[in-house]
């Protein structure tokens, strides 16, 4: 037989041989796991500062005091403002303060049906002092809130153009809410809110002209568009 083949037959015989024992040796090769996964979830907590705008109306009604009722009307404007604030998030509830400034513009008048007079109110200023208590989805709250309101009010009566009376108030009353929020960024969330500010009925002396005694109630209802910055940490990891 020829030298060469017989070297060529040889090498394909130890080939063979060891061929079972590579592949052994590749099925041999550890299983690495895969790592886990991590998964993000906003995080409520911390101290918050913001602004806010948008508008109200704010239903007033006069008495002439001893003579009776002269009319009501809407005081309807804009108003923009700031709000700070701290939050604390168990699980997916969420619990605050917050304490909220704002200029106003609330203003409105009526034909008085005794007189034919003109008054006129307009809320310049608002502040609100408030206690929350919300429920998280990751990025997304709910939220009701309750507390102290206190209103700047001025009050005109006119005829033919001409003012006759006037005065000015700062008041206490209260208020209730309900927010959505929506934490769009790792420190800034967006969301829209509604308060109604209870204002108690009072005696309000106008001065000036032709003094009246007066006896005025008013409510606020209001929505806004609020905009905040919390600092610290905007998320905590899961595993």
């Amino acid at each position: 037989m020829n030298k060469n083949l017989l070297l060529a037959a040889v090498s394909l015989v130890a080939l063979g041989a060891t061929a079972p024992a590579l592949a052994a040796d590749l099925a041999a090769r550890p299983y690495t796991k895969a790592p886990a996964m991590i998964a993000t979830v906003y995080d409520w907590s911390g101290f918050y500062i913001g602004i806010n705008g948008g508008g109200a109306s704010s239903h007033a009604t006069w008495d002439l005091i001893g003579v009776g009722r002269e009319g009501s009307h809407d005081a309807t404007g804009g108003t923009v403002g700031g709000q700070v604030g701290y939050r604390m998030q168990s699980g997916q509830w969420v619990f605050g303060v917050e304490g909220q400034g704002n200029w106003a513009d609330f203003s409105g008048s009526h034909t008085s049906a005794l007189t034919g007079f003109n008054n006129h109110t307009k809320i310049d200023s608002f502040g609100l002092i408030t206690g929350q208590v919300g429920y998280a989805w990751n990025n997304v709250l709910i939220y009701a809130k309750g507390g102290a309101a206190v209103v700047g009010t001025k009050y005109d009566v006119s005829f033919a153009g001409v003012q006759t009376a006037s005065a000015s108030d700062t008041r206490w009353g209260g208020t209730i809410g309900a927010g959505l929020e929506y934490g769009f960024a790792p420190n800034w969330s967006v969301g829209v809110e509604y308060n109604h500010i209870f204002l108690s009925g009072h005696d309000q002396t106008l001065t000036g002209l032709l003094p009246q005694f007066e006896h005025i109630k008013q409510d606020v209802d209001m929505g806004l568009v609020r905009l905040n910055y919390k600092f610290g940490g905007p998320m905590i990891a899961r595993y």
